[in-house]
């Protein structure tokens, strides 16, 4: 999904360039969701992970 992020933020950055400014500006607002959208994904992943990891001890 950072791929993704990665991905519409150059090609927002070039529309931009490109004098599209609109478009560029949708594309940034884009990358921005799924960039913040990975990172919750992550930190929720690693939340779960480090809870399933744990082991009780009797």
């Amino acid at each position: 999904m950072i791929r993704w992020a990665i991905i519409f933020l150059v090609i927002g950055l070039v529309f931009a360039v490109l004098g599209f400014g609109g478009i560029g500006g949708a594309f940034i607002g884009i990358a921005k969701i799924l960039f913040f959208l990975a990172i919750a994904i992550f930190v929720i992943l690693l939340v779960l992970g480090l809870i399933a990891g744990k082991k009780i001890v009797d």
